[in-house]
This record gives C-alpha cells, sequence and structure tokens, in this order.
C-alpha cells in the first residue's frame, strides 16, 4: 500500500505476458511483493478503481479530489460516439436497479450482445451502460475475481466520510497539481497535467503561475525551464543493478518527457500491425541506474515453467560488457523467481554469445 500511496496510483491492465503491469510495477519497488497481495487492498477499501490515463488503482483517501473527474469522464463518454449504447434509460436503470437487489455483479451478469461488425474495442449495450455509469462514478468497482470487474453501488464501495467530503473545484485542482508536481519533482505544466489526466493543461498552466522554476538540460544538451516541487532535491547516486521495467511504469509512461530528460525513445507496440512494430509486441526498457541501455522481449510459458527471450535490442552507443550481462542475467533470474518460473531460455541473446540457458 505504501507504494502505491508513494506513485499516487497504479495502472492495471489486463495483458499478462509475463505478469500482468499493476504486479510487474510494484515488484520492481518492491521485491518482497507478490500477486496476491494486491486485490485485498481493493476489497478492503483501502483503494478504489477508476480512470486516470487508464484503469488505475487509486488510495481511497484521494477520494474527495476525484469527485472532478468522475464529472469529466461522466461529460467525455456523453460526447463518445464510440460509447452510445444502444440501452433506453429505463433499461440502464433496471442495470442498476439489479445490483441493487443483488449486489456486486460482473459484465458476465447480462446478455446483450455485441451489435454490428466486431472490432477490438466492441462491447456489448449492457457493458457500455456499465461502465457509463462507472465512469460517472454512480457504480465502483467492488473486486475482481480473476480480473474481472464486479460493479456495485458506489454508495456501497466508497466510505461515506470520504463519499460525503465535497471539496471545491479550485481545491481540487491544487491538490491534483501539488501532489502531481512533488512525485514528479519538475516538470512542465502538461508534464503536471499528465500525471493524473484529471486537469486540463490549461488548468495546470494557471495553477502553476507564478511558482518557482529551475533550469533541466535534457538529454541532447538544449535548456529549459521547469516548475520545481518545494521539495525537490538533489537525488542520491543511482545504484547499477540493472532493472527490467513494464511498459506501463509510471517511469516511463510520459514519452515525451523520457526522451526529453533521457534520451530514450520508447513506444508501446502492442496494437500495432506485426509488419510495422519496429521493436516487438511487449518490449521492456532495460534501466541500470539512471540510464537505459536496451530492450528486451520475454514471454513465459507456465506450462513449461519457462521464461523465453525472444528479442533484445542493446541501446545505441551503449557497451555490454561482461558485468552488464551479468546484471541482465540476474534480473532475468529474478523476475523469472517473481512469477514462479524455473528456468530460462535467453534464445535472442544466443545472437551475442551468452549462453543459451541461464
Amino acid at each position: 500500500m505504501g507504494v502505491i500511496s508513494a506513485l499516487g496510483f497504479v495502472q492495471i491492465d489486463t495483458i499478462r505476458n509475463v505478469t500482468r503491469a499493476h504486479h510487474h510495477i510494484l515488484w520492481s519497488r518492491n521485491q518482497n511483493y507478490r500477486e496476491k497481495h494486491l486485490w485485498p487492498l481493493l476489497k478492503s477499501r483501502e483503494l478504489f478503481e477508476h480512470f486516470t490515463h487508464d484503469a488505475s488503482l487509486i488510495p481511497m483517501q484521494t477520494l474527495p479530489m476525484w469527485r472532478r473527474q468522475f464529472t469529466r469522464m461522466e461529460k467525455y463518454v456523453a460526447k463518445a460516439e464510440w460509447f452510445a449504447s444502444s440501452l433506453g434509460e429505463q433499461s440502464i436503470k433496471g442495470i442498476k436497479a439489479r445490483i441493487a437487489a443483488e449486489g456486486p455483479l460482473s459484465t458476465h451478469a447480462f446478455d446483450t450482445k455485441i451489435e454490428g461488425k466486431r472490432e477490438m474495442w466492441s462491447r456489448p449495450p449492457h457493458k457500455k451502460a456499465l461502465d457509463k455509469m462507472w465512469y460517472a462514478g454512480e457504480l465502483a468497482t467492488s473486486h475482481r475475481e480473476n480480473f474481472i470487474k464486479f460493479y456495485d453501488l458506489a454508495e456501497r464501495v466508497f466510505p461515506a466520510h470520504l463519499r460525503e467530503d465535497h471539496r471545491p473545484d479550485a481545491a481540487q485542482i491544487d491538490w491534483l497539481c501539488t501532489e502531481a508536481l512533488n512525485r514528479l519533482g519538475f516538470a512542465t505544466a502538461n508534464e503536471i497535467a499528465k500525471f493524473w489526466d484529471a486537469v486540463s493543461s490549461k488548468e495546470a498552466r494557471a495553477w502553476a503561475e507564478g511558482r518557482a522554476d529551475v533550469e533541466i538540460t535534457a538529454a541532447d544538451g538544449s535548456v529549459s525551464r521547469a516548475y520545481a516541487a518545494p521539495n525537490l532535491a538533489t537525488a542520491p547516486k543511482p545504484g547499477s543493478r540493472l532493472r527490467i521495467l513494464n511498459p506501463f511504469d509510471p517511469a516511463i509512461r510520459d514519452r515525451a518527457r523520457l526522451e526529453r530528460l533521457f534520451g530514450f525513445e520508447y513506444r508501446n507496440e502492442m496494437f500495432v500491425p506485426k509488419a510495422k512494430r519496429r521493436w516487438g509486441y511487449y518490449v521492456y526498457p532495460l534501466l541500470e541506474g539512471a540510464r537505459f541501455v536496451g530492450r528486451i522481449e520475454l514471454k513465459a510459458d507456465r506450462k513449461t515453467s519457462v521464461l523465453s527471450v525472444t528479442g533484445f535490442w542493446p541501446e545505441t552507443g551503449v557497451e555490454w560488457s561482461d558485468a552488464r550481462w551479468k546484471r541482465l542475467e540476474a534480473e532475468l533470474g529474478r523476475f523469472a523467481r517473481f512469477v514462479g518460473l524455473g528456468r530460462i531460455e535467453p534464445v535472442a541473446l544466443s545472437l551475442y554469445g551468452r549462453a543459451p540457458n541461464l
């Protein structure tokens, strides 16, 4: 729970290439973390689930500052053509009435079908209706079972003292921008807005006006200014450990900031057609200390208990010494043990003279 509070939230994702993103993000920061530790925090109401830049788990104490996000997302969904449901108002009220009477229900409790052409983001009408109420804060995630979301009435999920804590919109903006900047250390107004994705860039610029700023030297040597957090201090010297980061890790979520500060170009290619991918389907950045040294593609086969290295791309200009290879091998071993895999097959690494089995 402490890690999530420090981060502000943790993004959740359904893809389980090796382990799901939320588990990997938390394990990267606490090696004692295990997959069983997360979901009880949702059920005990220490966390709630809602939308930042994507579906995320957020500390429950944030709820009074999240009221504006319920309103923002309700308006967004109302305008989105792809989110329109064919269900009438009475049918939508009927879905909510069933949840009120029966308790938490998943989308599997309803039987409307996808209309028209089936595409990647197609959803049946009842799912759109459930999510429309969820985005607006009428419904909330009660719990998840095998990653399946169960919807319940918001008043049965959100504690009364937090649900009834109404803050002025300006106070919510102030808190969200302050907490974003405190976690980023220094940032532009756009980067502050991107952090929670619960304030607009215009609102962040107005909030930041007149605040202290600092001079930032980018990876390419260019100099710019950014707003500074009051608690900004010299960062401790990073260790030499090499880490496999998840594509959804908050350290790399803002790709423009990542490239500007570290000179590391990265994009998520899961939804890019295979022929157009530059690297691969699920590619993990490799961070050594404060330097990105490459990318690696991994795949878990739980039936054979094998973690396969299916792709490897060293960063241009980075020399892969024997010591660096050993640090990568040690991290692969830690990652495999975390997800309960017994063997590593570094197929792609054999091109670089590494042993076929680690």
